[in-house]
C-alpha cells in the first residue's frame, strides 16, 4: 500500500508539471489568489515541517556519525545552507545573463544548467517519496500538497524566465526527474545519515525557492489568499 500509493503521488507530480501551461490565471497580475494560497501552505510547510525535521536529521547524523567528522555543532543545517546557496547561485546566473544579453529570458546554455539543477531537485522529491521515512500515509500526504502546489510556483517562474524552451523541453525534463527519482529510490537502499543529508539538501532548495516564487517583489500579491494557504495547511500539520 505504501508504495502504491508513493506512485500514485510521483504520478501526481508528473500531472503537475505538464499541466500548469495550461492554467492561464497564473499569469494575472495582481498576482492569482491561487499562487498567492500556494506560497501560504508552501511557507507553512517549511516552518512548521521542514525546520523542525531538520533537528531530527541532526539528531540521526549524531547518532550515526562519530564526533570528529565535523569540528562543529548543528551540521545538518550547514547541509542545508548549501543547498540554499547553491539555488541562490542558480538565480544570480539566471539574472546576470538577463542583464547581460539585455533580455527577458535566459541563454540557452544557462537554461540547461538550470534546469539541471532542477531535475536533480526533482528527482530528489520523489526519491523522499519512498525513502522518506514517512510516519504514516498521512505526512505522506501532506508532503505532496506541499510540493504540489511548490511546483506549480516554480513552473511559472520557470516559465518566465526560460519561455518557450521551457514548454517545449523544460517541463518534461522535470516530469520525468520526479519519476527517475521514485525508480532510485525504490531499487537504491541507503543509510539514514545519507537520508538525512539529502533532506536538508532539499530543504535549503525549498527554503530559496520558496521565498522567491511565493512571497515575489515585483507583483502584487493577494494578503488574504496567502494567509488562508497558511492557516489552513498548518492547521492540517497540526493535527497529522
Amino acid at each position: 500500500m505504501f508504495y502504491s500509493l508513493s506512485f500514485l503521488f510521483a504520478i501526481g507530480f508528473v500531472v503537475i508539471h505538464l499541466s500548469s501551461k495550461y492554467m492561464k490565471f497564473l499569469s494575472v497580475i495582481p498576482r492569482s489568489r491561487l499562487l498567492s494560497a500556494a506560497g501560504g501552505v508552501s511557507v507553512a510547510y517549511v516552518f512548521v515541517h521542514l525546520l523542525p525535521e531538520l533537528n531530527h536529521h541532526d539528531e540521526v547524523l549524531d547518532q550515526v556519525w562519530e564526533s570528529n567528522y565535523f569540528y562543529f555543532e548543528n551540521r545538518i543545517y550547514l547541509v542545508a545552507m548549501i543547498g540554499l546557496a547553491i539555488f541562490y547561485g542558480l538565480e544570480n546566473m539566471v539574472k546576470k545573463s538577463q542583464k547581460a544579453n539585455n533580455i527577458d529570458y535566459a541563454t540557452r546554455g544557462v537554461f540547461w544548467i538550470h534546469i539541471s539543477a532542477f531535475f536533480l531537485y526533482n528527482a530528489l522529491i520523489g526519491y523522499l517519496l519512498v525513502d522518506g521515512v514517512f510516519e504514516n500515509d498521512t505526512r505522506m500526504l501532506f508532503y505532496f500538497i506541499a510540493l504540489a502546489v511548490h511546483f506549480i510556483s516554480n513552473d511559472h517562474g520557470l516559465r518566465q524566465t526560460h519561455t518557450e524552451i521551457y514548454d517545449r523541453l523544460g517541463r518534461w525534463l522535470l516530469a520525468a526527474s520526479v519519476l527517475v527519482g521514485w525508480i532510485l529510490g525504490q531499487s537504491i537502499d541507503v543509510n539514514e545519515a545519507a537520508i538525512a543529508i539529502l533532506f536538508s539538501l532539499l530543504a535549503g532548495g525549498v527554503i530559496l525557492n520558496v521565498m522567491k516564487e511565493e512571497l515575489p517583489g515585483e507583483r502584487e500579491s493577494t494578503f488574504w489568499a496567502f494567509a488562508a494557504g497558511l492557516s489552513a495547511y498548518t492547521l492540517l500539520l497540526s493535527f497529522a
